[in-house]
Protein backbone atom coordinates (compact mmCIF):
# COMPACT_ATOMS: atom_id res chain seq x y z
CA UNK A 1 0.00 0.00 0.00
CA UNK A 2 1.19 3.47 -0.88
CA UNK A 3 0.82 5.54 2.30
CA UNK A 4 1.27 8.74 0.31
CA UNK A 5 -2.44 8.26 -0.47
CA UNK A 6 -3.07 9.26 3.15
CA UNK A 7 -1.58 12.72 2.59
CA UNK A 8 -4.10 15.35 3.74
CA UNK A 9 -4.31 17.06 0.35
CA UNK A 10 -4.89 13.73 -1.45
CA UNK A 11 -7.51 12.67 1.09
CA UNK A 12 -9.28 16.00 0.57
CA UNK A 13 -9.18 15.44 -3.19
CA UNK A 14 -10.66 11.95 -2.77
CA UNK A 15 -13.46 13.18 -0.51
CA UNK A 16 -14.27 16.11 -2.79
CA UNK A 17 -14.54 13.89 -5.87
CA UNK A 18 -16.62 10.97 -4.63
CA UNK A 19 -19.45 11.97 -6.96
CA UNK A 20 -17.28 13.14 -9.86
CA UNK A 21 -17.25 11.48 -13.27
CA UNK A 22 -14.42 8.93 -13.19
CA UNK A 23 -13.73 9.12 -16.93
CA UNK A 24 -13.27 12.89 -16.71
CA UNK A 25 -10.93 12.53 -13.73
CA UNK A 26 -8.82 10.01 -15.62
CA UNK A 27 -8.57 12.33 -18.63
CA UNK A 28 -7.67 15.39 -16.58
CA UNK A 29 -5.30 13.54 -14.26
CA UNK A 30 -4.16 14.92 -10.91
CA UNK A 31 -1.45 17.29 -9.78
CA UNK A 32 0.07 14.94 -7.20
CA UNK A 33 3.60 13.67 -7.85
CA UNK A 34 3.76 11.03 -5.13
CA UNK A 35 0.64 9.10 -6.11
CA UNK A 36 -0.41 7.89 -9.54
CA UNK A 37 -3.79 9.13 -10.79
CA UNK A 38 -5.03 5.54 -11.15
CA UNK A 39 -4.28 4.89 -7.47
CA UNK A 40 -6.36 7.90 -6.48
CA UNK A 41 -9.20 6.84 -8.77
CA UNK A 42 -9.08 3.38 -7.18
CA UNK A 43 -9.50 4.99 -3.74
CA UNK A 44 -12.41 7.13 -4.96
CA UNK A 45 -14.25 4.18 -6.53
CA UNK A 46 -13.73 1.90 -3.54
CA UNK A 47 -14.70 4.55 -0.99
CA UNK A 48 -17.85 5.39 -2.94
CA UNK A 49 -18.83 1.70 -2.98
CA UNK A 50 -18.30 1.60 0.79
CA UNK A 51 -20.69 4.45 1.57
CA UNK A 52 -23.75 2.23 2.10
CA UNK A 53 -22.10 -1.17 2.50
CA UNK A 54 -19.37 -0.16 4.98
CA UNK A 55 -20.50 3.11 6.62
CA UNK A 56 -18.07 2.72 9.55
CA UNK A 57 -15.14 2.56 7.13
CA UNK A 58 -16.59 5.36 5.01
CA UNK A 59 -17.02 7.69 7.98
CA UNK A 60 -13.65 6.94 9.60
CA UNK A 61 -10.84 9.34 8.58
CA UNK A 62 -7.75 8.03 6.77
CA UNK A 63 -9.10 4.60 5.85
CA UNK A 64 -7.07 2.98 3.08
CA UNK A 65 -9.21 1.15 0.53
CA UNK A 66 -8.34 -1.88 -1.59
CA UNK A 67 -9.69 -2.08 -5.13
CA UNK A 68 -13.45 -1.93 -5.62
CA UNK A 69 -13.63 -5.70 -6.39
CA UNK A 70 -12.51 -6.41 -2.81
CA UNK A 71 -15.29 -4.12 -1.57
CA UNK A 72 -17.83 -5.96 -3.71
CA UNK A 73 -16.72 -9.35 -2.40
CA UNK A 74 -16.57 -8.50 1.30
CA UNK A 75 -19.38 -8.92 3.80
CA UNK A 76 -21.52 -5.87 4.46
CA UNK A 77 -21.49 -4.39 7.94
CA UNK A 78 -25.10 -5.51 8.38
CA UNK A 79 -24.34 -9.19 7.77
CA UNK A 80 -21.05 -9.02 9.67
CA UNK A 81 -22.86 -7.66 12.71
CA UNK A 82 -25.40 -10.49 12.45
CA UNK A 83 -22.62 -13.10 12.37
CA UNK A 84 -20.98 -11.55 15.43
CA UNK A 85 -24.10 -12.43 17.41
CA UNK A 86 -23.65 -16.12 16.61
CA UNK A 87 -20.27 -16.53 18.34
CA UNK A 88 -19.03 -16.17 21.91
CA UNK A 89 -15.96 -16.86 24.01
CA UNK A 90 -12.48 -15.41 24.20
CA UNK A 91 -10.80 -16.45 20.92
CA UNK A 92 -11.68 -16.73 17.23
CA UNK A 93 -9.60 -17.22 14.10
CA UNK A 94 -10.78 -15.90 10.74
CA UNK A 95 -9.06 -18.13 8.18
CA UNK A 96 -9.97 -16.03 5.13
CA UNK A 97 -9.80 -12.53 6.57
CA UNK A 98 -9.86 -10.38 3.44
CA UNK A 99 -10.58 -6.71 4.14
CA UNK A 100 -11.50 -7.68 7.71
CA UNK A 101 -15.12 -6.58 8.01
CA UNK A 102 -16.15 -9.86 9.66
CA UNK A 103 -13.08 -9.87 11.92
CA UNK A 104 -13.86 -6.32 13.02
CA UNK A 105 -17.36 -7.26 14.15
CA UNK A 106 -16.19 -10.52 15.73
CA UNK A 107 -13.76 -8.39 17.76
CA UNK A 108 -16.72 -6.65 19.37
CA UNK A 109 -17.91 -10.00 20.76
CA UNK A 110 -14.68 -11.99 21.11
CA UNK A 111 -11.76 -10.99 23.34
CA UNK A 112 -9.02 -11.92 20.82
CA UNK A 113 -9.41 -12.33 17.03
CA UNK A 114 -6.76 -13.67 14.64
CA UNK A 115 -7.10 -12.39 11.06
CA UNK A 116 -5.39 -14.56 8.41
CA UNK A 117 -5.02 -13.25 4.86
CA UNK A 118 -2.70 -14.77 2.25
CA UNK A 119 -2.70 -11.66 0.02
CA UNK A 120 0.06 -9.45 1.48
CA UNK A 121 -1.39 -6.16 0.20
CA UNK A 122 -4.86 -6.92 1.57
CA UNK A 123 -3.37 -8.10 4.85
CA UNK A 124 -1.42 -4.85 5.22
CA UNK A 125 -4.48 -2.76 4.39
CA UNK A 126 -6.63 -4.64 6.91
CA UNK A 127 -3.97 -4.32 9.62
CA UNK A 128 -3.63 -0.58 9.03
CA UNK A 129 -7.41 -0.03 8.97
CA UNK A 130 -7.93 -1.94 12.22
CA UNK A 131 -5.71 0.66 13.89
CA UNK A 132 -7.79 3.51 12.47
CA UNK A 133 -10.92 1.72 13.72
CA UNK A 134 -9.29 1.23 17.17
CA UNK A 135 -9.82 -2.54 16.92
CA UNK A 136 -6.68 -3.36 18.89
CA UNK A 137 -7.73 -6.90 19.84
CA UNK A 138 -7.31 -8.18 16.27
CA UNK A 139 -3.99 -9.83 15.44
CA UNK A 140 -3.21 -9.95 11.71
CA UNK A 141 -1.01 -12.47 9.97
CA UNK A 142 -0.10 -12.57 6.28
CA UNK A 143 -0.54 -16.32 5.90
CA UNK A 144 -2.87 -18.91 4.46
CA UNK A 145 -5.27 -19.64 7.31
CA UNK A 146 -5.17 -23.41 6.94
CA UNK A 147 -1.38 -23.38 6.82
CA UNK A 148 -1.32 -21.20 9.92
CA UNK A 149 -3.43 -23.77 11.79
CA UNK A 150 -1.19 -26.63 10.66
CA UNK A 151 1.76 -24.92 12.30
CA UNK A 152 0.16 -24.15 15.63
CA UNK A 153 -1.21 -26.08 18.56
CA UNK A 154 -3.55 -23.28 19.56
CA UNK A 155 -7.19 -24.09 20.25
CA UNK A 156 -9.84 -21.44 19.58
CA UNK A 157 -13.40 -21.01 20.76
CA UNK A 158 -14.44 -20.46 17.13
CA UNK A 159 -13.10 -20.89 13.61
CA UNK A 160 -14.63 -18.76 10.86
CA UNK A 161 -14.10 -19.38 7.17
CA UNK A 162 -15.49 -17.74 4.03
CA UNK A 163 -14.26 -19.84 1.10
CA UNK A 164 -13.86 -18.05 -2.23
CA UNK A 165 -16.75 -18.84 -4.54
CA UNK A 166 -14.72 -18.37 -7.72
CA UNK A 167 -12.78 -21.18 -9.32
CA UNK A 168 -9.91 -20.82 -11.79
CA UNK A 169 -11.61 -22.89 -14.47
CA UNK A 170 -15.28 -23.02 -13.51
CA UNK A 171 -16.08 -19.37 -12.77
CA UNK A 172 -18.77 -19.08 -10.12
CA UNK A 173 -19.35 -22.32 -8.22
CA UNK A 174 -22.25 -23.63 -6.15
CA UNK A 175 -20.66 -26.55 -4.27
CA UNK A 176 -18.52 -26.19 -1.16
CA UNK A 177 -16.08 -28.74 -2.58
CA UNK A 178 -15.42 -26.43 -5.55
CA UNK A 179 -14.64 -23.39 -3.40
CA UNK A 180 -11.16 -22.23 -2.41
CA UNK A 181 -10.18 -23.58 0.00
CA UNK A 182 -12.17 -26.80 -0.24
CA UNK A 183 -13.55 -26.76 3.28
CA UNK A 184 -14.98 -30.28 2.97
CA UNK A 185 -11.45 -31.73 2.93
CA UNK A 186 -10.39 -29.96 6.11
CA UNK A 187 -13.28 -30.38 8.56
CA UNK A 188 -11.54 -33.03 10.67
CA UNK A 189 -8.32 -31.03 10.95
CA UNK A 190 -10.26 -27.88 11.85
CA UNK A 191 -12.00 -29.68 14.70
CA UNK A 192 -8.55 -30.30 16.22
CA UNK A 193 -8.35 -26.55 16.79
CA UNK A 194 -11.94 -25.72 17.76
CA UNK A 195 -15.24 -27.37 18.61
CA UNK A 196 -17.17 -24.65 16.79
CA UNK A 197 -16.93 -23.71 13.11
CA UNK A 198 -18.88 -20.99 11.30
CA UNK A 199 -18.90 -21.29 7.50
CA UNK A 200 -20.16 -18.61 5.13
CA UNK A 201 -21.38 -20.18 1.88
CA UNK A 202 -22.72 -18.82 -1.37
CA UNK A 203 -26.40 -17.82 -1.19
CA UNK A 204 -26.75 -19.87 -4.39
CA UNK A 205 -25.70 -23.08 -2.61
CA UNK A 206 -28.47 -25.66 -2.32
CA UNK A 207 -28.94 -26.31 1.40
CA UNK A 208 -29.39 -30.05 0.85
CA UNK A 209 -26.11 -30.15 -1.07
CA UNK A 210 -24.36 -28.24 1.71
CA UNK A 211 -25.64 -30.67 4.33
CA UNK A 212 -24.45 -33.63 2.25
CA UNK A 213 -20.93 -32.13 2.09
CA UNK A 214 -20.62 -31.26 5.79
CA UNK A 215 -20.99 -33.05 9.12
CA UNK A 216 -21.95 -32.08 12.65
CA UNK A 217 -24.14 -29.23 11.36
CA UNK A 218 -26.01 -27.67 14.29
CA UNK A 219 -27.63 -24.61 12.73
CA UNK A 220 -28.25 -23.03 9.36
CA UNK A 221 -28.79 -19.27 9.10
CA UNK A 222 -30.19 -17.61 5.98
CA UNK A 223 -29.60 -13.87 5.96
CA UNK A 224 -31.43 -11.57 3.55
CA UNK A 225 -31.32 -7.77 3.29
CA UNK A 226 -34.41 -6.12 1.81
CA UNK A 227 -35.61 -9.48 0.48
CA UNK A 228 -32.32 -10.34 -1.22
CA UNK A 229 -30.52 -13.38 0.24
CA UNK A 230 -26.93 -12.34 0.94
CA UNK A 231 -25.46 -15.12 3.08
CA UNK A 232 -25.97 -18.77 3.87
CA UNK A 233 -24.28 -19.73 7.14
CA UNK A 234 -23.54 -23.17 8.58
CA UNK A 235 -22.66 -23.63 12.26
CA UNK A 236 -20.83 -26.87 12.99
CA UNK A 237 -20.30 -28.25 16.50
CA UNK A 238 -17.90 -31.15 16.99
CA UNK A 239 -19.85 -34.38 17.50
CA UNK A 240 -23.29 -32.77 17.14
CA UNK A 241 -25.93 -35.29 16.00
CA UNK A 242 -29.24 -33.72 17.07
CA UNK A 243 -31.84 -32.10 14.85
CA UNK A 244 -30.65 -29.13 12.78
CA UNK A 245 -32.11 -25.72 13.52
CA UNK A 246 -32.84 -23.30 10.68
CA UNK A 247 -33.10 -19.57 11.32
CA UNK A 248 -34.17 -17.11 8.63
CA UNK A 249 -33.90 -13.35 8.85
CA UNK A 250 -34.88 -10.65 6.39
CA UNK A 251 -33.30 -7.40 7.56
CA UNK A 252 -35.28 -4.31 6.60
CA UNK A 253 -34.81 -0.64 7.45
CA UNK A 254 -37.37 -0.49 10.24
CA UNK A 255 -37.86 -4.13 11.21
CA UNK A 256 -36.41 -7.62 10.96
CA UNK A 257 -38.56 -10.51 9.74
CA UNK A 258 -37.52 -13.72 11.48
CA UNK A 259 -38.74 -17.30 11.25
CA UNK A 260 -37.16 -20.36 12.83
CA UNK A 261 -37.82 -24.09 12.61
CA UNK A 262 -36.11 -27.47 12.78
CA UNK A 263 -35.43 -29.46 9.62
CA UNK A 264 -37.27 -32.49 10.94
CA UNK A 265 -40.33 -30.29 11.61
CA UNK A 266 -40.59 -29.38 7.94
CA UNK A 267 -40.16 -33.02 6.94
CA UNK A 268 -42.98 -34.27 9.20
CA UNK A 269 -45.44 -31.37 9.03
CA UNK A 270 -48.57 -31.45 6.88
CA UNK A 271 -49.66 -28.11 5.42
CA UNK A 272 -53.32 -27.13 5.21
CA UNK A 273 -54.73 -26.14 1.82
CA UNK A 274 -57.75 -23.99 1.10
CA UNK A 275 -59.56 -21.49 -1.10
CA UNK A 276 -58.61 -17.85 -1.17
CA UNK A 277 -59.85 -15.92 1.85
CA UNK A 278 -59.39 -12.20 2.61
CA UNK A 279 -55.62 -11.91 2.69
CA UNK A 280 -52.72 -13.23 0.63
CA UNK A 281 -49.14 -13.76 1.86
CA UNK A 282 -45.87 -14.18 0.01
CA UNK A 283 -42.92 -15.43 2.14
CA UNK A 284 -39.72 -13.41 2.06
CA UNK A 285 -36.66 -14.61 0.14
CA UNK A 286 -34.94 -16.08 3.21
CA UNK A 287 -37.92 -18.36 3.94
CA UNK A 288 -38.20 -19.37 0.29
CA UNK A 289 -34.50 -20.26 0.34
CA UNK A 290 -34.96 -22.31 3.52
CA UNK A 291 -37.70 -24.52 2.03
CA UNK A 292 -39.98 -23.89 5.02
CA UNK A 293 -43.17 -24.27 3.03
CA UNK A 294 -45.24 -26.65 5.16
CA UNK A 295 -44.10 -25.41 8.57
CA UNK A 296 -45.09 -21.82 7.66
CA UNK A 297 -48.65 -23.02 7.08
CA UNK A 298 -48.65 -25.00 10.33
CA UNK A 299 -46.99 -22.47 12.66
CA UNK A 300 -48.71 -19.35 11.35
CA UNK A 301 -52.08 -21.03 10.80
CA UNK A 302 -52.46 -19.97 7.16
CA UNK A 303 -53.72 -22.09 4.27
CA UNK A 304 -51.48 -22.86 1.32
CA UNK A 305 -52.90 -22.30 -2.16
CA UNK A 306 -51.06 -25.23 -3.76
CA UNK A 307 -48.18 -27.57 -2.92
CA UNK A 308 -45.88 -25.74 -5.35
CA UNK A 309 -47.31 -22.20 -5.30
CA UNK A 310 -45.84 -21.06 -1.95
CA UNK A 311 -48.56 -18.48 -1.44
CA UNK A 312 -50.77 -18.46 1.66
CA UNK A 313 -54.15 -17.08 2.66
CA UNK A 314 -56.17 -16.30 5.79
CA UNK A 315 -59.42 -14.66 6.86
CA UNK A 316 -57.83 -12.33 9.41
CA UNK A 317 -54.68 -10.28 8.78
CA UNK A 318 -51.68 -11.71 10.67
CA UNK A 319 -48.07 -10.69 11.27
CA UNK A 320 -46.28 -12.54 8.46
CA UNK A 321 -42.56 -12.74 7.50
CA UNK A 322 -43.01 -11.47 3.96
CA UNK A 323 -45.38 -9.39 1.88
CA UNK A 324 -49.04 -9.08 2.93
CA UNK A 325 -51.90 -8.25 0.59
CA UNK A 326 -55.62 -7.50 0.81
CA UNK A 327 -57.35 -9.53 -1.90
CA UNK A 328 -59.58 -7.39 -4.14
CA UNK A 329 -60.63 -9.95 -6.72
CA UNK A 330 -59.76 -13.46 -7.90
CA UNK A 331 -60.64 -14.63 -11.41
CA UNK A 332 -59.98 -17.72 -13.49
CA UNK A 333 -57.09 -17.41 -15.94
CA UNK A 334 -59.17 -16.50 -18.97
CA UNK A 335 -57.96 -14.05 -21.62
CA UNK A 336 -61.19 -12.02 -21.76
CA UNK A 337 -61.60 -11.89 -17.99
CA UNK A 338 -57.99 -10.85 -17.45
CA UNK A 339 -58.20 -8.17 -20.14
CA UNK A 340 -61.40 -6.83 -18.58
CA UNK A 341 -59.90 -6.64 -15.08
CA UNK A 342 -56.52 -5.21 -16.10
CA UNK A 343 -57.41 -3.03 -19.06
CA UNK A 344 -55.46 0.24 -19.04
CA UNK A 345 -54.15 -0.44 -15.55
CA UNK A 346 -50.67 -0.31 -14.10
CA UNK A 347 -49.70 -3.22 -11.89
CA UNK A 348 -46.86 -5.16 -10.31
CA UNK A 349 -47.00 -8.69 -11.75
CA UNK A 350 -45.79 -11.84 -9.99
CA UNK A 351 -46.01 -15.50 -10.94
CA UNK A 352 -45.94 -18.52 -8.63
CA UNK A 353 -46.27 -22.04 -10.02
CA UNK A 354 -47.47 -20.69 -13.36
CA UNK A 355 -46.52 -21.74 -16.93
CA UNK A 356 -45.86 -18.21 -18.23
CA UNK A 357 -43.25 -15.69 -17.12
CA UNK A 358 -44.00 -12.20 -15.88
CA UNK A 359 -42.56 -10.71 -19.09
CA UNK A 360 -44.75 -12.95 -21.24
CA UNK A 361 -47.82 -11.95 -19.24
CA UNK A 362 -47.05 -8.21 -19.38
CA UNK A 363 -46.55 -8.41 -23.13
CA UNK A 364 -49.63 -10.57 -23.69
CA UNK A 365 -52.00 -8.29 -21.75
CA UNK A 366 -50.12 -5.01 -22.35
CA UNK A 367 -49.68 -4.35 -18.64
CA UNK A 368 -47.43 -1.50 -17.57
CA UNK A 369 -45.41 -1.53 -14.36
CA UNK A 370 -46.38 0.75 -11.50
CA UNK A 371 -49.37 1.77 -9.45
CA UNK A 372 -50.72 0.27 -6.24
CA UNK A 373 -52.18 -2.86 -7.81
CA UNK A 374 -50.44 -6.21 -7.29
CA UNK A 375 -51.41 -9.17 -9.44
CA UNK A 376 -50.45 -12.80 -8.86
CA UNK A 377 -50.75 -15.38 -11.61
CA UNK A 378 -50.72 -18.74 -9.88
CA UNK A 379 -52.33 -22.18 -9.42
CA UNK A 380 -54.78 -23.13 -6.66
CA UNK A 381 -55.12 -26.46 -4.83
CA UNK A 382 -57.60 -27.68 -7.50
CA UNK A 383 -54.85 -27.21 -10.10
CA UNK A 384 -56.75 -24.31 -11.65
CA UNK A 385 -54.86 -21.34 -13.07
CA UNK A 386 -56.08 -18.20 -11.32
CA UNK A 387 -55.33 -14.46 -11.20
CA UNK A 388 -55.40 -12.65 -7.86
CA UNK A 389 -55.70 -8.84 -7.74
CA UNK A 390 -54.51 -7.24 -4.47
CA UNK A 391 -53.41 -4.12 -2.65
CA UNK A 392 -50.70 -4.12 -0.02
CA UNK A 393 -52.13 -4.72 3.44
Amino acid sequence: MNKEVLNTAIQDFINNNLNSDISSLLLKGTAFDTVDTKEIIEQIEAKKKSENKLPTWFNTPNIYYPNKLNIEQTSSEITAQYKSQLVSGSSLIDLTGGLGVDSYYFSKTIKSVTHCEVNSRLSNIASYNFEQLTAFNINTTNEDGLEYLRNTRKVYDWIYIDPSRRHNTKGKVFYLKDCLPNITEHIDSLFKHSNNILIKASPMLDITVGLSELKFVKEIHIVAINNDVKELLFILENGYQETIGVKTINIRKNTDETFAFNLNEEEHTVATFGDLQNYLYEPNAAILKSGAFKIVSHKLKVDKLHKHSHLYTSTELIDFPGRRFKILEAIPYNKKLVEKSLKNKKASISTRNFPETTNQIKKKFKIKDGGNLYVFFTTNFNNEKIVILCNKA
